[in-house]
């Protein structure tokens, strides 16, 4: 199949100037099956700027629009009769996450949602407009296959193990602790029902927050920013005797492309929102 195929999946990228959306540019323009049609970014100064030659990249004729709402209108129409329907991967901010998907939804393009920081009654509302306008959606904390696995093992392994606590790291420009990913890795642990980190002294802080959050469960989560990491969680498990330590390091945003294009070739298969990389490859 060759990007000029009628089959090859329209795909717009938000947030395409970014660190991860420039990442998701070069594998949509470098993939056999599908073709970038749009690169929204709200920088204006390179509004209007072919976005090959702004990242150095493979050649393309997509020239970078600050115009989300414009941008999806006019590809929903190009598209309207066809078979193949038009993807969203945004990489965007928390604050504006919400509305870039509603919209999405509403113009008929499935989102692809990389971007954290969505409440739970948000996820609900989306879910619920997603299912009335028979649109598949996909919010998905964390693209890594690796990190899937680090969560299916945690929740397995959360039958067998009452005390918990999950440290995230990652660098210094993110901009909402914890990472949607350990709250997933939470959720994911808490489908074991019981409470953990049952107290067995009376804990005092001598410095407000120095053990962390906690969730309703007792589960402990940490976060950590910093410059020099990337992306970073640790889940750490103790019983009288041992420790069970399950970690899983990215060490180049690389390493999420391969869940970016699974879920971009699999979300045509739904009409409702799904959350999480593990719907799509299990």
């Amino acid at each position: 199949m060759t990007k000029n195929s009628k089959k090859a999946i329209p795909v717009l990228v938000s947030g395409a100037l970014g660190r991860m959306g420039s990442e998701v540019v070069n594998a949509v323009l470098n993939s056999s099956d599908c073709e970038l049609v749009a690169a929204i970014d709200t920088n204006e100064k390179n509004n209007g700027q072919n976005i090959s030659e702004l990242l150095n990249l493979k050649s393309s004729e997509v020239y970078v629009s600050n115009d989300l709402e414009g941008s999806l209108c006019s590809i929903s129409q190009d598209y309207r009769n066809k078979t193949i329907k038009p993807v969203l991967v945004d990489f965007t901010h928390p604050d504006s996450v919400f509305e870039n998907t509603r919209s999405s939804i509403a113009y008929g393009i499935s989102p692809i949602i990389g971007t954290t920081g969505l409440s739970p009654s948000q996820i609900e509302e989306l879910s619920l407009f997603a299912k009335k306008a028979d649109v598949g959606c996909a919010i998905i904390p964390n693209f890594s296959v690796g990190m899937v696995l680090l969560q299916q093992a945690a929740s397995v392994a959360a039958k067998f193990y009452d005390n918990i606590e999950l440290i995230e790291m990652h660098h210094n420009k993110k901009a909402d602790s914890p990472s949607g990913t350990c709250i997933k890795t939470a959720e994911m642990i808490e489908e074991y029902p019981k409470r953990y980190n049952n107290d067995l002294v009376k804990e005092t802080e001598s410095l407000k927050g120095v053990r962390g959050g906690v969730r309703d469960s007792g589960l402990n989560i940490h976060s950590i920013r910093l410059p020099g990491l990337l992306a970073h969680q640790i889940v750490i498990m103790g019983s009288p005797g041992e420790t069970y330590t399950i970690r899983h390091d990215t060490i180049d945003r690389k390493a999420y492309m391969p869940g970016v294009l699974q879920a971009i070739r699999k979300i045509g298969k739904f009409n409702s929102l799904i959350y999480g990389l593990e719907k799509l490859i299990f």
